[in-house]
């Protein structure tokens, strides 16, 4: 495998003097501007996302090899892959795995995970600036004509996204480019981009304007980028991929299907976890392989079912041993091929229920309503558009007549599936329980309303006014 090289140049003009004292500051000055646009919890290696889902050594080989080629294969006139799969199938392990291995190729240009939950990251307005960023950080003269073309264009952040593609990337691309061929040097570049779960991106009209840019400004020119692009399948990378869309004909579009059912992969995933806790149980046949077949058979190729059954099993509150039993209690010996998602559901339902006995079983949660709580804590964590009015951690706990560590006492028996930020907001570990609690057909009894919520928050309030009126005015 080896670096791209630079096409020959086109129609950029270039002044071969040294820059000026005055083009430095105005480089310094709109490189600063452009950090304050970028989402650093988006990088591939970002502590916002330490310990990120990757595959295994030895699983999901056949996928990983179908993407390296496509990553490597500089010949392919196909120079975009698009991924597509249900949630958790493991396309952000396998961004991850994808994302390493070219970042210690010295191929990877540029990756940006999006995340649902995370606002600096769950919108298309910080992703050119972001690839910007690593652009301009991997040379010099890339890093100052980027900070120039921020420092020339103060509204440039609210242009349109392929404007700011061909402002902040193209043009300086193309810039270095030609200087090098000026000073007779031959640039070694890295060349790939990666883009993860555009399914979390707000907004289905942003997502459809990021993949238009993506073809008429990364796609159409003579830079020899390769990009991967990971997503569920809705509808804005669906109808561009389907036939008569803007990408069919120039994408490879690789969808996660039985062709890579990772049944084997899963239990390698489980076996290797397991055997790392034996000697906490203090027995290194605390279970046995139909064990491991039975939840993987329960998962139904779902990498996420697998990922949370070890992470409830391994939970420092529990016996491992026992709640592998309790967790083979809740799998059902059918598979469900008309309800995909049915044995996650249930996994969901039952660490749900099992953490709601605990906290009610508590003497000062006796009047509590567990589910209510979450998910008023949930939606308060929330970014999407079905969040409440936020609310300052010690507001709410203050307003709900909880204890001043409500929420870390909520997911004490939930750590699994959910942790506690530094602003002490609600971290969820994957949007599939999000998308479980939101969705009454699959939550069922434990599905609580949004309408539910605010009712019973705008009667806290008035009991609030009512008990304390100077602390509810000096809160507000």
């Amino acid at each position: 495998m080896g670096d791209i090289q630079y096409f020959e140049a086109s129609h950029v003009t270039v002044h071969t003097g040294g820059p000026s004292g005055n083009d430095v500051d105005n480089s310094i000055d709109g490189w600063k501007r452009l950090l304050e646009h970028a989402a650093p919890n988006a990088l591939h290696d970002s502590s916002a996302r330490y310990d990120a889902p990757k595959c295994d050594e030895d699983t999901r080989v056949e996928v990983i090899r179908e993407l390296t080629e496509f990553i490597e294969d500089r010949d392919n006139p196909q120079r975009l892959l698009c991924m597509t799969g249900a949630a958790g199938s493991g396309k952000s392990a396998l961004q991850q795995t994808i994302a390493e291995h070219c970042g210690s190729s010295g191929i990877l240009l540029s990756a940006y995970f999006f995340s649902a939950a995370d606002p600096t990251r769950n919108t298309v307005a910080t992703i050119v600036p972001t690839i910007a960023f690593q652009v301009g950080s991997s040379h010099p003269t890339l890093k100052q004509s980027i900070g120039t073309a921020v420092a020339e264009n103060p509204f440039i952040f609210q242009k349109s996204l392929k404007t700011q593609m061909d402002t902040l990337i193209l043009r300086p691309l193309r810039h270095l480019r030609v200087c090098d061929q000026l000073l007779g040097n031959s640039t070694i570049f890295p060349y790939a981009i990666l883009i993860d779960g555009l399914d979390e991106c707000q907004g289905e009209a942003r997502q459809a304007e990021l993949l238009t840019a993506i073809r008429l400004c990364l796609l159409a020119t003579d830079l020899p980028f390769r990009i991967f692009l990971a997503s569920r399948p809705e509808m804005a990378i669906r109808t561009a991929l389907e036939p008569g869309g803007h990408l069919h004909a120039v994408t490879n579009h690789l969808p996660l299907s039985d062709k890579y059912y990772a049944a084997k992969d899963m239990c390698r995933y489980l076996r290797k976890r397991f055997a790392a806790l034996s000697p906490r149980v203090g027995n290194p046949q605390w279970f046995a392989e139909n064990d491991i077949n039975t939840l993987v058979e329960a998962g139904s190729g779902q990498f996420v079912y697998v990922a949370t059954v070890f992470n409830y099993i391994s939970e420092p509150r529990g016996s491992p041993a026992d709640r592998l039993r309790i967790v083979l209690t809740w799998t059902s010996h059918k598979r469900q091929v008309a309800r995909p998602f049915e044995a996650l559901d249930r996994l969901y339902t039952n660490i749900l229920l099992a953490a709601k006995e605990a906290y009610e079983s508590i003497d000062t949660h006796r009047e509590h309503n567990f589910l209510l709580h979450l998910r008023i804590y949930q939606l308060n964590s929330s970014y999407a558009d079905d969040a409440i009015n936020y609310y300052r951690p010690h507001i709410l706990n203050s307003l709900l007549d909880l204890e001043s560590n409500a929420a870390e006492i909520l997911i004490s028996d939930l750590r699994s599936l959910a942790t506690l930020g530094d602003d002490y907001r609600l971290r969820w570990y994957h949007k599939s329980f999000l998308d479980f609690l939101g969705d009454p057909s699959r939550a069922n009894d434990l599905f609580i309303p949004r309408a539910r919520v605010s009712a019973h928050l705008a009667q806290s309030h008035m009991q609030y006014i009512i008990e304390c009126p100077s602390e509810f005015t000096n809160s507000t």
